[in-house]
């Protein structure tokens, strides 16, 4: 492996040009194709293997062009206190409203709130339904911005009118999260290599494979059936691993030129060393989010797999395009102190640490100043703290994590400055809490002798039940042998009593089934968001299963040991731990959540665990690979495993944590979005990736790894024999012939930057 990425690099070092020219080429066809690309179809809300699925795809058999409906709004009146909204002042605005609203674009119809006598009981609250003639997604700016005209209005009748309903959102408030990512990468970049064109470069590269990544999926969408939605975790993806993986590289280059090699060859060592460790991670995050399909939720198939292709393309683009970047620019991203030596200029008088005895050029050119070195130091003088400190205090933090409650928030979580929160507090306040989240119930009665008889006989005892407050009369469809039954509960569509309700109806419709030879099941938005969150719980062990055993086995290749792929997985079950703990601790508890703007509290988003293990599963083994595998090439190339752990951090803490900086910084960026949803997945990718960079990989797995000493890196001899050799270290590099010596490059300045 790395003989054969050592010559990649050197060749496109040398045929720069035209591998720059080739990606060139490469983004302006996927741009051209993305141009040319038809609309994608979006069945990406499909949930086949669930009761509430099943019930739907009934619905829309027994009742033609129920799924062809259009997108839907309602209007929420509230009169002021101690009057009704049914009074004689406010008929004329009511009217007008309606008239309004029934001539805006797109509009099909909309429903008088006092002729269809949808007032609550104490004359209140009314709504009005507003249809429209296309579906949600094809609902324009224009058509919003007339209803919400028709609303500002009617409130200066002296009601208070409020709007939702998939209609009235349109897009969420936008964050500044890409700019926030690339504006702390940037800066990151150029504390980390004191050069503007070493930390340009990989911000260039991930840049472009970005935009390939999201041209790539436009295009595709139309064959593919994925939409732009799809791109929101690929762009994510695409910038962290983009930046982290060509600074590695980069990173490399310097240090390889620093001990002498010319420009040409300390690009095919980097891609030969570096670039191995850089495949072997983009595995294990391919791994990790293309497992995702085994969930069968395509939604979440088709988004791991275009965050999967944003890793491969951004594997590619470090191992051909970083390397002929380096051929135009070989000098100008090394460190200023090594430019100055390699132009003839004497070297800047010796720092103070030079005083001290020596101790060997290789040993002061890492420790000299450097914090990653000292924390070495200091875990391998006290591991045991080390690792109790860090198992405890994850495993602190993990502990809400028992109470997870899934589900999906909706309008209930949405900042009360939005009218679709209001409009769902005003008419929980008129109608009741349920009245958010109505139970649908269709009815199959076709077996039944009297399908009517039946139909009824399901309605009583749905009303009868507890938990729920009324129940709407059945619609049936044409042939008369299918019914929709609208039942309210008496709880909030979020609530756990709602969740029990669910379950008791479907526990109890045995009886009921067998007396009347009908059949039912349970939808709608609020058992579909149950029975999803049960799926995704039932999923998250096997999905973990099969993830971390692929992984595993990859890193036992790479690292020709048992324990240290076993120590990575525990490593990464108490950082995953603990930020599941964080986010119910804040997202569904309560505690701080004022401070990340969060209103409202409730369940933790169904897909957020699946979605929080493969991503930071991915990226955890990609700071596993970064940090361990310098460790290994020590330890191969002689060194004792205690100092080896020491070497490793000297050569890669500073990488790793760049890295781990710029990628929570990409995460973190996502929560200034307004929407609570965005925020709870910024926030958990955010808090995972410096649980496991700064506590994992920096504490727990050095500790362990003094622990355990030459037993870390133990391989049964018949395993050794039968597992392929993929020489990652670059153990056949280091037979080469010797770099020339840089006797007039300061020992400090050895690793190619300015020491921390």
């Amino acid at each position: 492996m790395a003989t054969l990425l050592y010559r990649l690099g050197r060749g496109a070092f040398r045929r720069r040009r035209w591998v720059t020219l080739a990606w060139a080429a490469v983004v302006l066809g996927v741009v051209l194709g993305a141009m040319s690309a038809g609309e994608a179809a979006d069945d990406s809300d499909s949930m086949p293997g669930i009761e509430s699925q099943h019930a739907f795809d009934l619905i829309n058999e027994r009742f033609p062009g129920a799924e062809a409906e259009g997108a839907g709004a309602r209007i929420v009146l509230v009169a002021p206190d101690g009057r009704q909204v049914t009074a004689t002042e406010y008929r004329a605005a009511i009217d007008t409203l309606v008239a309004e609203v029934a001539d805006g674009p797109q509009v099909a119809a909309v429903s008088d709130p006092l002729d269809a006598s949808t007032v609550s009981e104490d004359g209140s609250t009314a709504y009005a339904t507003v249809t429209y003639e296309v579906t949600e997604d094809h609902v324009t700016d224009a058509g919003r911005a007339d209803l919400m005209a028709a609303v500002e209005q009617a409130r200066t009748s002296g009601l208070t009118v409020e709007a939702g309903g998939g209609a009235v959102a349109g897009e969420p408030p936008a964050g500044i999260g890409e700019f926030l990512g690339i504006g702390v990468a940037a800066g990151v970049l150029l504390i980390t290599f004191g050069s503007l064109a070493a930390a340009g470069l990989p911000l260039i590269t991930a840049v472009v494979g970005v935009a390939v990544t999201l041209a790539s999926i436009v295009a595709l969408g139309g064959t593919l059936g994925m939409s732009t939605a799809d791109g929101d975790l690929a762009m994510m993806i695409g910038i962290a691993v983009g930046v982290d993986y060509a600074l590695l590289v980069v990173s490399r280059y310097r240090e390889e030129r620093a001990k002498g090699h010319d420009a040409r060859e300390a690009a095919g060592l980097a891609a030969g060393t570096a670039g191995s460790a850089v495949v072997f991670a983009g595995l294990t995050v391919v791994i990790a989010l293309a497992g995702l399909s085994v969930i069968g939720v395509p939604s979440l198939t088709k988004m791991g797999m275009a965050a999967a292709g944003a890793v491969v393309i951004a594997v590619l683009i470090t191992l051909t395009l970083v390397p002929a970047l380096l051929g135009f620019w070989p000098d100008a991203l090394l460190a200023r102190r090594v430019r100055r030596v390699r132009k003839g200029r004497s070297a800047p008088p010796a720092r103070r640490f030079r005083k001290r005895p020596a101790r060997g050029a290789a040993r002061r050119a890492g420790e000299a100043g450097a914090w990653s070195v000292r924390w070495a130091r200091f875990v391998q003088r006290r591991p045991v703290p080390v690792l109790l400190g860090s198992a405890v205090l994850l495993g602190a933090l993990a502990v809400p994590a028992l109470d997870l409650r899934l589900g999906m928030p909706g309008d209930e979580a949405k900042p009360t400055s939005t009218t679709e929160r209001r409009a769902y507090d005003a008419l929980a306040d008129g109608f009741g809490p349920g009245f958010n989240g109505p139970l649908t119930v269709v009815v199959d009665a076709r077996g039944a002798d009297d399908p009517r008889s039946a139909v009824a006989a399901v309605s009583d005892r749905l009303a009868g039940t507890a938990g729920v407050v009324s129940v709407a009369p059945p619609r049936f469809n044409a042939a008369k042998d299918t019914a929709v039954i609208q039942a309210v509960p008496s709880t909030a569509p979020t609530s756990e009593r709602t969740e029990e309700l669910v379950h008791t109806i479907r526990d109890e419709r045995h009886a009921t089934e067998s007396a009347t030879g009908a059949t039912f099941e349970v939808t709608g938005t609020t058992a579909l968001n149950i029975d999803v969150a049960r799926k995704m719980t039932d999923a998250l062990i096997p999905y973990l299963l099969v993830v971390v055993g692929l992984a595993f086995l990859l890193l036992l290749v790479v690292f020709r040991s048992v324990l240290v792929p076993l120590k990575a997985a525990l490593g990464f079950l108490l950082s995953v731990g603990a930020s599941f703990g964080a986010l119910v601790t804040i997202f569904q508890n309560g505690h701080g959540a004022g401070l990340l703007g969060v209103e409202e509290t409730g369940p933790v988003m169904s897909t957020m665990p699946l979605m929080l293990v493969g991503i930071v599963f991915g990226l955890a083994m990609d700071y596993q690979v970064f940090l361990v595998s310098r460790m290994r090439e020590a330890v191969v190339h002689g060194e004792r495993p205690a100092e080896a752990v020491v070497t490793g951090f000297r050569h890669s803490g500073r990488v790793v944590t760049a890295a781990a900086v710029i990628m929570t910084s990409v995460f973190a960026g996502f929560m200034t979005g307004g929407e609570t949803l965005l925020k709870m997945v910024g926030f958990g990718l955010a808090v995972a990736v410096l649980f496991d960079a700064f506590v994992v990989r920096m504490a727990f797995v050095p500790a362990v790894l003094v622990l355990l000493g030459e037993r870390a890196w133990w391989l049964p001899r018949r395993l050794d024999r039968l597992l392929p050799r993929v020489d990652v270290e670059g153990e056949a590099l280091g037979r080469r012939t010797p770099a020339p010596a840089l006797a007039a490059v300061p020992d400090a300045d050895r690793q190619g930057s300015v020491p921390a």
